[in-house]
């Protein structure tokens, strides 16, 4: 799996800020990418334009003190983006933070940081000598699960194509899985979205692009290796 040139700069990031001891675990693309590579999966997969984290800390931080501290580390790894705060964080919200360059302003990429959520289960991840600390596997898959098994699925097609990724290199565990729902706060829909709109479904899928040349599979591969995968979980009465 190749990585761009912007995937490499926010793993630069990341690393950064692993380093620097801020109270940050990641998720989302970044870390679904990180897991599958070291799972050896060899094709490439959707590109992101941001990185997701849960920042943890006894007292929230206020605005300066977000932005004075993703400066601060990146300065201290030789990271030569500038951050910038264009949303703070509130009730069911996360931080936005623009991630820019410091000589033409360009803003390269965002971050979305959710404050105080519920922990989740974190590993360490190393990609290409880059270290930082995101969810579990196992908590990635319940969350992407439980958003598919919802009525979310039509606004979150990624999520479908997340588990088609990870069909190829996982093996779905349903008492693992119904733990990791439990722990994070989580519930399982009944699936009625997935399993019984399937041309809203496809029509959502097919709006979905895919940026960097990226293969996008045929939408019935998809939905039906998904199907199939989620078999042990889905309700045989739906």
């Amino acid at each position: 799996m190749n990585l761009s040139d912007e995937e490499k700069m926010m793993y630069s990031v990341m690393d950064a800020l692993f380093n620097s001891g801020i109270p940050i675990d990641f998720k989302g693309a970044m870390v679904l990418k990180a897991c599958l590579m070291e799972a050896g999966y060899p094709e490439e997969t959707r590109h992101t334009a941001d990185i997701d984290a849960n920042w943890y800390s006894e007292i929230p931080p206020t605005a300066s003190q977000l932005e004075n501290s993703l400066e601060t580390a990146l300065k201290k790894s030789g990271v030569n983006l500038h951050a910038e705060l264009y949303r703070m964080y509130g009730e069911g919200r996360s931080a936005g933070i623009e991630l820019s360059d410091p000589t033409t302003g360009e803003v390269l990429f965002t971050m979305d940081v959710d404050v105080n959520r519920p922990v989740q289960p974190s590993q360490i991840y190393v990609v290409e000598g880059l270290h930082f600390r995101g969810i579990t596997p196992s908590q990635m898959l319940a969350d992407k699960v439980s958003t598919v098994s919802s009525h979310k699925v039509f606004r979150r097609i990624k999520d479908v194509m997340d588990l088609y990724y990870f069909s190829k290199v996982f093996e779905p565990d349903r008492e693992q899985l119904l733990q990791a729902l439990q722990n994070s706060g989580r519930t399982l829909g009944d699936f009625r979205g997935f399993l019984q709109s399937t041309a809203e479904l496809k029509h959502a899928y097919e709006k979905f692009r895919f940026s960097g040349g990226v293969n996008k599979p045929p939408f019935d591969e998809v939905y039906d290796t998904v199907k199939d995968y989620l078999k042990d979980v889905i309700p045989k009465t739906v």
